[in-house]
């Protein structure tokens, strides 16, 4: 699971949502305890004072209202830190000092902004950061920190791990940017940028380490600070640090072994102040609580044992044993039949015996564990360690255990196994292992964040594809899931093994995806029900990557995609939404992406496809006016997606000058092609190059293209393998990837393409040997570029010679159903991580919409620059 998830979804039910909004805005306007006091001040006369994002600026300005000239656009800055409950105290006492000192700053607003930076799975160079001041040049700087060090010190707060310490207060200091600048890194993205000594834009590094640009020297001033922190190591630990498992914002997790006896063991680190739980205990605490009830634990094999408590610095060390063995949800990936296009009935027998005989050793640990009176609160796929006998179980990560007479609520639990608030004690426990029963079998139970009543709809997938189920196993974990409130639908299964768990004879969930045009005008009233035209950061809610700068109006995530799969599927125009469009690009936010998927480019895209050909030409003047020419050579964000878009245009123009431009872009991706060598796909691999290198040779005629385009696709195909039924898969090194974005189906797209201008008998096997990866039975996510969607839509264009295609397609289009979710009564799809709902075209809805189109709508429907082959496979009336 993506930890970053999590947090975006604090501040609503159904879809991501940007967590400042859960302080600032509408609800802090009528509760003045959501901000800090100093967030409430007026600014003084040549002040300004504005929000950008969890941040609130403060800044002197002249005259005019514009930022103080000869302030610098980078060097060191100080940032502080804050706990909760001296927060307050502290944005009291930076502001009175920067203001008084004319020193532009910024900080965090309010406790719910401030908790969530120190939250558990926060981002770790950002995690600690509650204020940050501008100095004017290292004088300034060293004066902040003597100065305003005085007046904090004594204050805790989070060790910012990407800065300098000053002294032991909550001051620090890093150098970095001071204003907004990007630039392109090496692998092809728009990243924040600095000078460097040449001055030239290069990225403005944030790592959890303190490195200063090497270009840059270090003040005199913070030597000694550099000499403190670098002498405070693990080296004289009794336990030497192997390999680290992981990294939390709270501490990591490493494998290490006793310096003594050479045994293997586990240390688990915890930072003080840092990774805070919802009941706002940070990780040292939930470190201590972990260490009390594995020593409650012990003797009962259930748990590991204890061995040491250590510290280091600040930071706390629970050393226990080692177990060996993998995780329960690696098993289940390791054994999943449905992994396969055709699983056969002995494999769904063996790995049905397989599951329910896992769940019983896992019932029979908790059972354990609630007979000394704990309560888990957090299990999960992820914390139960199989034996490598795979005879018995562990469970792991007991820092959220407590006593079955507290009364607290749950504050740190997986989304997929989180009870709902009406479930206290053991029943929190009982609740997750009801979730694990149909997580062992389809693992998507995230679903239940957004609606519990999802629980039947799971069961009665799981019946369907697992007929040997034993009686009984799947109608309890439904009983378990929905109580009190009424179960929506029974489980359907052979008449000969039918248990009902509820008599309902309301209507269907949702519509059946399969259903058109039914369901796409219940998808389209669902999509355009979800619009929030009011707001500037986004108009359709989608993935957690449409916050990033530009995000929310972009193909991939933003509302460019969306109206693009509207139009395509014959949806009545959207007026508001072209208009929020066209607002929102008069002028483009600063630091928007210049690419086809996520940017500038796609947006002139589907503008131009949508009638709007004055905006669009005006966005392309504006990416040819940058260094578009640098950018790496991938279709989602670089020179492939770029030179399409240019090449579309020209046809549309008839504009010689757009193809010239167009060729140059092919040029530089084929000079840069080897940069593609460590990914592999159509959206970031070779195989985006060699569609823009296809669609200049159909308009050019010139064979090199031809060749280069050859020469993409073996690139891309090089990082491909085949598993043990010879399906060809992209190899990531620690996964295999089928999937339409970054995986061997994107490949096949573009060889079926070049396959209608050039046979090649390589070409054509590979071809052949991927169509099962779009065969599967389970996909965890339904997304066009990550799942489900994906699938469909290459089936329902391929045109490789197999007579299966159009049945396979027919079972994805209707397996689509097993991730439908309502959405004010219409069809809606969840997005990546599937614990909320997305509208956007990479991940939920629309994209969901457009694939299912492309074989049902009376008309072609395709991805942009992938327009529907000679023969398609397709189901349409």
């Amino acid at each position: 699971m993506d930890k970053r998830y999590e947090v975006y979804c604090l501040a609503g039910r159904y879809f991501y949502e940007t967590p400042d909004r859960l302080s600032v805005g509408e609800d802090a306007a009528a509760d003045d305890s959501a901000v800090y006091e100093a967030a409430q001040r007026a600014v003084p006369e040549g002040w300004r004072c504005f929000l950008s994002g969890d941040w609130l600026h403060v800044n002197p300005v002249d005259s005019e209202g514009n930022p103080r000239p000869g302030r610098p656009a980078q060097g060191w800055k100080v940032q502080v830190s804050a706990c909760p409950d001296n927060a307050e105290k502290i944005a009291s006492k930076v502001w009175d000092y920067c203001v008084s000192h004319s020193i532009p700053f910024k900080f965090v607003p309010g406790p719910r902004p401030l908790r969530l930076r120190n939250s558990r799975y926060a981002d770790r160079t950002a995690g600690g950061k509650f204020a940050t001041i501008y100095p004017a040049d290292e004088k300034e700087c060293h004066r902040i920190l003597e100065e305003l060090g005085s007046l904090l010190d004594g204050e805790p707060g989070p060790y910012i791990l990407s800065d300098l310490r000053w002294h032991d207060g909550p001051l620090y200091v890093r150098y970095g940017g001071f204003t907004k600048r990007y630039c392109v890194d090496g692998t092809g993205a728009l990243v924040p940028a600095i000078e460097n000594a040449e001055g030239r834009l290069v990225p403005d590094r944030r790592e959890p380490a303190f490195r200063p640009p090497e270009w840059v020297e270090l003040p005199d001033f913070l030597a000694p600070h550099l000499k403190a922190r670098n002498a405070t190591t693990v080296a004289d630990l009794p336990y030497a640090v192997e390999s680290a498992l992981r990294f939390a914002n709270g501490g990591g997790v490493y494998i290490g072994r006793d310096r003594s006896t050479g045994e293997r063991v586990l240390l688990k680190e915890a930072r003080p102040h840092a990774g805070l739980a919802a009941d706002g205990a940070d990780a040292v605490t939930r470190l201590e609580r972990e260490r009390a009830a594995l020593r409650r634990l012990s003797g009962l094999g259930v748990a590991p044992e204890v061995r040491d408590w250590v510290t280091v610095g600040d930071h706390r060390f629970l050393v226990v044993d080692h177990v060996p063995g993998k995780t329960l949800h690696a098993c289940l990936t390791e054994r999943h039949p449905l992994l396969t296009a055709d699983p056969e009935p002995e494999a769904l027998t063996s790995y049905t015996e397989w599951a329910v005989g896992m769940h019983a050793a896992v019932e029979q640990a908790v059972a354990a564990v609630h007979r000394r009176g704990l309560v888990l609160n957090d299990l999960h796929l992820f914390n139960v360690l199989v034996a490598p006998d795979e005879m018995s179980v562990t469970l792991l990560d007991l820092e959220s255990a407590t006593d079955v007479d507290d009364p607290a609520r749950q504050s740190l639990a997986h989304p997929a196994f989180t009870a709902p608030r009406d479930r206290t004690g053991y029943d929190i426990d009982r609740y997750a292992l009801a979730c694990l029963r149909l997580a062992l079998f389809l693992p998507m139970t995230e679903l239940l964040a957004i609606e519990r009543d999802k629980a039947t709809d799971l069961a009665e997938t799981i019946a369907r594809e697992f007929p040997g189920v034993p009686p009984g196993f799947l109608e309890d974990a439904v009983r378990t899931i929905c109580a009190p409130q009424p179960v929506k639908a029974r489980i359907r299964r052979p008449a000969q093994v039918r248990h009902l768990v509820a008599v309902d004879t309301r209507e269907p969930y949702v519509c059946d995806p399969a259903d058109w045009p039914r369901s796409r005008e219940s998808m389209v009233r669902g999509i355009l029900a979800s619009a929030t035209p009011e707001r500037t950061d986004r108009l359709f809610p989608g993935d957690v990557a449409q916050f990033a700068e530009g995000g929310g109006l972009g193909i991939a995530h933003g509302a460019a995609g969306v109206l693009y799969a509207l139009s395509e599927t014959g949806a009545e125009g959207f007026e508001e939404g072209e208009e929020w469009l066209l607002r929102q690009t008069t002028p483009p936010p600063l630091g928007t992406p210049l690419g086809c998927y996520d940017g500038l480019a796609g947006i002139a895209y589907v503008l131009d496809r949508l009638g709007h050909r004055e905006r669009a030409d005006e966005l392309i003047e504006r990416v040819l006016a940058e260094k578009w020419y640098r950018l790496g050579p991938d279709l989602y964000g670089g020179l492939a997606g770029i030179g399409l878009t240019l090449d579309h245009l020209a046809r549309e123009r008839g504009a010689r000058e757009l193809r010239d431009r167009a060729l140059e872009a092919a040029g530089h991706a084929a000079d840069r092609l080897e940069s593609c060598a460590n990914r592999a796909g159509l959206l970031r691999g070779a195989s985006g190059p060699a569609l823009l290198f296809l669609r200049l040779y159909e308009g050019t005629g010139d064979p090199g293209l031809l060749d280069l385009a050859a020469q993409a696709l073996r690139s891309d195909l090089a990082r491909c393998v085949r598993n043990a039924r010879g399906t060809l898969l992209v190899d990531e090194g620690w996964r295999t990837m089928p999937y339409l974005g970054a995986g061997s189906v994107g490949i096949a797209m573009v060889l079926d393409d070049y396959l209608t201008h050039r046979a090649d008998a390589e070409f054509e096997e590979a071809r052949m040997a991927m169509l099962p990866a779009a065969q599967a039975r389970f996909y965890a996510q339904p997304g066009l570029f990550r799942g489900r969607a994906g699938m469909v839509l290459h089936l329902a264009r391929t045109t490789t010679p197999d007579p299966e295609v159009e049945a396979a397609l027919a079972s994805q289009i209707a397996d689509l159903s097993w991730y439908t979710m309502p959405y004010r009564g219409e069809l809606a799809f969840p997005g990546d991580q599937l614990m909320r709902l997305s509208m956007d075209l990479s991940t939920g809805t629309a994209g969901c919409l457009l694939a299912l189109g492309s074989a049902l709508h009376e008309e072609p429907v395709q991805l942009p620059f992938l327009p529907a082959l000679p023969e398609p496979n397709a189901l349409r009336h």
